[in-house]
């Protein structure tokens, strides 16, 4: 014992835990030894990272909450399987493999060989997997990275095709042509939540464009857009049927434009300026010829800007004419929308609805895959649609038709991976029926418990309320494939849902899924004999593929099928705040199609983790500190303190901040340290080489001492709060309260008994009972904080197992045994959380010494307000409380004074009683004129006036009562009543504090 260092070295010390858990293997023993007990399972899914990267703040939050739920689970009785999963597949990977081989399109792969692509692709997925393993490990988080699984994996896609097989069987599933968000730069549209991730604040140019009206002379309707780019395509143009539109002259140009009435504003800026516009000034600007409903204006035929589609190609005899939808608004732009149904989802919708694009036909659609403008759009032929811009508008004013120029800062989405510009483009995708399924999605969601609960019942029930369906296919290549077969008129499909299937309509059998095995499978067609069906080009968004994880880890329902069933819905899953347009929300999508059930059953959400300055964590900016670095320097314990003992568990957000992690090590892990040190020391010292420390819990309920009768019910309670709060799984609420009691314990319990534990009050039987009582404590509190704290727990446990006299049982593989003990086992971990002793709980001696400390504290602060001091005593410490109950004042006036007296350095200690506190202080209130003015009204001088006549006595009643009614009008004492105490004694020989 004497062997333990003055100080310790957390990180060092953390890293010899974890060779000592990796030599004996402790997280498969752990495991093993609750498979051994029958343990209940937990299910708990982990969700897959991509691994082409090294783990940030972010996987290490999420990873800390994972391990600290799955250990408390594993040690109050539960078999938690916990795997370590990869994601493989889809856009992260393609999207460096590009950048790599500098890639720009697609025909690129197709020259190169899918073949070659996806070998280079399948080089990088795992290219990171030994340092996520380093890292993860070294945080002290358990998870079995031999038995992962990988989403490229043949027995992980199986289950992907079984699961889309299903849906497909179900009439969830269905190809379509629609508008969707696509990314230019990685080639492919995205579902619309992927959309959502990642929006930016940008500069994009508006312009106002006229649209000469066929037949009359010198009108033109005039429209607004930010996308120039689209104008090229322009098929109609779009009005309200029941706004009121307007033709005016403008006096500047002379021509006259039809526009909405109220958006007279977007042409003459100045009319929005309410102290410089006046109405006179109108005349100066235009004059109204004409005012009409929108509904008066469809069917007006215009001249288009561009006449790169009028031809027979194309079914132009329909376009370029006004329409009307209530989609139309008249909060921005002209009240008139430019139409390019390949460009937006209501300018298709619309231009359907009203026969200006019929289904089957060849949509005007000059755009190639890579975002690139094609022929015939001869001018910026070539070109990305981004680029174009400034170009087409300098063609829009060559042809005298640009009426207005600006640029506009608005909110634009970005493509989550590449983070260049999306586009809205009209591409053909297999698409699930979430719209169909979509109030059992949401009445699912509310089966799940969320913590904190307002994202799941406001943010993400908001998201599922509106969900669209989800085109679940990719134009790419490294992916899982579709596992559908057709002709080539789609007149006949099949959906493969197994290597089996396939192979007993094939006759083809295979062990690897990718395109460049599959792609040359062909099928006879049983329809028309001679012929054979191919597999459709597309492969399966990412998302879909992590959707999956539930089955397809498991390879159900091909295997595990028992215990899949069992397991599911999963006790428990975690991931930041962006998962709920993500994970979250594919997993509850496929188990309500799949089974009509939400994927999982707890839930916690973490918020962001942001560099110190409040920015995005950025590698370019260097903005924030290494976490390795921070992990060498101050301990994996301190960070995961640091980290689940803040905001962001609560899902709000984190600025890092590298001295907080410092913090953990100075006001909690040091003075535990010092107060387990202290404990070592002085059972060394009370041994004395003849006797023998053994714990004994007897002793410590027998103990008569106030300061161990506080501390013993302070731990119950400790243990009874873990409990009920990680059963409702607020870890947000358990750490600040571990981490005040480990403070009560070193900075009160210690210091208050410092003499008589070291046997200087003579008496060391009663030096023994404490040691006893701190030995429970710490004992406790190490196995309580296990889950949170797993290295400095483990390092604690391994000096006071050793007092117990089970602890001879671990000899010859004893500690790796059942049944677990304190003592005998061999780590921590493999413990089981302890039960909270109910004949322990005393609220009166918590009550107390909750008191001691106020009073103990104040009278410090008086001390420091006459500079006196703690070494020169004072005569007498008086304490008024507001009604004390009679408990408190004889513990503090009777045992507990001795400590009061000797902390304050006082010859004298007193509780002023309720009839004499009069004579010390007079409480005084008055109205909170903030809170009260609306309600009073003209009755706040009165009310004023009553209060402030009111006796010390009559105060201390309203307090009493919580409420007071003065002039007709009820006052709640707590929240509308400020309240003063004022000292009534005067000169020096008194200071006071409250």
């Amino acid at each position: 014992m004497s062997s333990l260092p003055p100080t310790l070295n957390f990180a060092e010390t953390e890293e010899e835990i974890v060779k000592k858990w990796k030599e004996e293997d402790s997280f498969r023993r752990q495991n093993e030894l609750s498979l051994e007990r029958g343990d209940e399972e937990y299910t708990f899914y982990d969700g897959p990272p991509f691994a082409t990267g090294l783990p940030h703040y972010g996987h290490i939050l999420a990873g800390t909450i994972k391990d600290t739920v799955t250990r408390y689970a594993a040690m109050t009785g539960k078999h938690v399987d916990r795997r370590a999963g990869w994601d493989c597949h889809g856009l992260p990977v393609e999207y460096e493999i590009d950048q790599k081989l500098n890639i720009t399109h697609r025909d690129q792969v197709l020259a190169m060989g899918i073949d070659k692509y996806n070998e280079t692709c399948r080089g990088i997925v795992t290219r990171y997997t030994k340092e996520w393993e380093t890292t993860i490990t070294r945080l002290g988080r358990w998870i079995d990275f031999e038995n992962d699984y990988k989403t490229m994996d043949a027995s992980f896609m199986e289950s992907v095709w079984w699961v889309f097989s299903q849906l497909f069987e179900k009439d969830l599933v269905y190809q379509g042509f629609k508008v969707m968000p696509y990314s230019t730069g990685c080639a492919t549209p995205l579902s619309n939540f992927e959309a959502g991730l990642n929006y930016k604040d940008v500069h994009d140019p508006a312009v106002v464009v006229s649209f000469p009206i066929v037949g009359e002379e010198n009108v033109s309707f005039v429209a607004w857009t930010t996308t120039p780019w689209t104008l090229p395509s322009n098929l109609a143009l779009c009005v309200h049927p029941e706004l009121e539109y307007v033709q005016i002259l403008d006096k500047k140009s002379g021509h006259s434009y039809v526009l909405g009435k109220s958006r007279l504003p977007q042409l003459y800026p100045i009319m929005n300026n309410k102290k410089k516009w006046k109405p006179a000034m109108q005349d100066e600007l235009f004059e109204i010829q004409k005012t009409m409903k929108g509904n008066e204006l469809v069917g007006k035929k215009y001249t288009p800007l561009f006449d790169f589609f009028a031809n027979d190609e194309y079914p132009y005899q329909n376009y370029w004419r006004v329409v009307s939808d209530t989609y139309v608004t008249d909060d921005a732009g002209t009240g008139v929308v430019h139409q390019a149904p390949a460009f937006g989802e209501d300018d298709h919708r619309v231009c359907l609805a009203n026969g200006i694009i019929t289904k089957g036909d060849t949509i005007p659609c000059p755009v190639d895959a890579s975002g690139l403008f094609t022929e015939p759009v001869t001018p910026v032929a070539g070109v990305h649609v981004k680029k174009a811009d400034d170009q087409l508008i300098a063609l829009v004013k060559e042809k005298g038709r640009l009426v207005q120029k600006d640029n506009l800062l608005h909110s634009y989405p970005y493509c989550w991976r590449s983070d260049t510009p999306l586009i809205y483009k009209t591409v053909p995708s297999w698409f699930v029926k979430v719209e169909e399924i979509r109030d059992k999605i949401v009445e699912n969601n509310k089966q799940t418990y969320w913590v904190p609960a307002h994202v799941g019942e406001v943010r993400f029930h908001n998201w599922l309320k509106d969900a669209r369906d989800w085109a679940v296919s990719r134009n790419r290549f490294w992916g899982t494939p579709l596992p559908v077969w057709a002709n080539e008129d789609m007149s006949e499909v099949i959906c493969i849902g197994s290597i089996a299937q396939l192979e007993e309509l094939s006759g083809v059998k295979v062990d690897d899924l990718h395109r460049e095995t599959v792609d040359k499978i062909e099928i006879p067609s049983k329809k028309n004999p001679g012929t054979v069906l191919k597999r459709v080009e597309e492969v399966f968004d990412c998302w879909f593929e992590s959707g999956s994880m539930p089955y397809a880890q498991k390879h159900y329902p091909f295997e595990n099928k028992e215990l899949f069933e069992k397991g599911f819905p999963a006790d428990f899953i975690a991931e930041g705040l962006d998962q709920t347009r993500g994970w979250f929300y594919t997993l509850m999508v496929l188990s309500t199609a799949l089974f009509g059930k939400p994927a999982m059953k707890n839930l916690i959400v973490n918020g962001l983790v942001l560099a110190a300055d409040g920015k995005k964590m950025s590698k370019r900016l260097k903005n924030y500190p290494d976490p390795t670095l921070v992990i060498n320097k101050y301990g994996a314990d301190a960070l995961r303190m640091y980290l689940i003992n803040s905001p962001v568990v609560r899902a709000e957000e984190l600025k890092f901040r590298e001295e907080g992690v410092l913090g953990v090590v100075k006001e909690v892990f040091l003075p535990w340290f010092n107060a387990f040190r202290f404990f070592m020391q002085n059972v060394e010292r009370w041994e004395g080489g003849s006797r023998k420390f053994v714990p004994s819990v007897d002793k410590v309920k027998a103990t008569t001492n106030p300061t161990d009768i506080w501390i013993s019910a302070a731990t119950q309670e400790l243990i009874k709060f873990v409990h009920d709060e990680m059963a409702a799984y607020r870890l947000y609420t358990v750490m600040p309260a571990l981490v005040a009691y480990v403070t009560q314990l070193t900075n009160w319990y210690v210091r208050l008994n410092r003499d008589r534990l070291k046997g200087l009050d003579g008496d060391d039987t009663d030096a023994e009972i404490g040691l006893q009582v701190l030995y429970d404590c710490l004992l406790d509190v190490t196995i309580i904080m296990g889950p949170f704290t797993p290295f400095i727990t483990e390092y604690f446990y391994q000096h006071l197992r050793k007092m117990q006299p089970s602890y001879a049982d671990a000899a010859n593989g004893g500690g790796n045994s059942n049944p677990v003990m304190p003592g005998k086992s061999d780590s921590v971990h493999f413990l089981r959380m302890p039960e909270y002793d109910e004949g322990r709980l005393n609220h009166d001696a918590v009550e107390a010494m909750e008191t001691l400390q106020s009073v103990v504290e104040q009278g410090r602060n008086c001390r420091e307000k006459r500079t006196i001091s703690l070494r020169t005593p004072v005569k007498h410490v008086a304490a008024i409380i507001r009604n004390p109950s009679k408990n408190v004042v004889d513990a503090i006036t009777g045992p507990l004074k001795k400590y009061i007296l000797s902390e304050l350095n006082a010859w004298e200690f007193t509780v002023v009683s309720k009839e004499d506190q009069h004579d010390w202080v007079t409480l005084s209130l008055t109205p909170d004129f903030k809170l009260l003015g609306k309600k009073l009204g003209k009755k706040m001088k009165a009310v004023q006036a009553s209060i402030k006549a009111l006796t010390h006595d009559e105060a201390v009643k309203i307090l009493e009562d919580g409420k007071v009614t003065i002039e007709d009008v009820e006052l709640d004492a707590k929240t509308e009543l400020v309240s003063k105490l004022a000292f009534s004694k005067e000169g020096d020989n008194w200071e006071a504090t409250e």
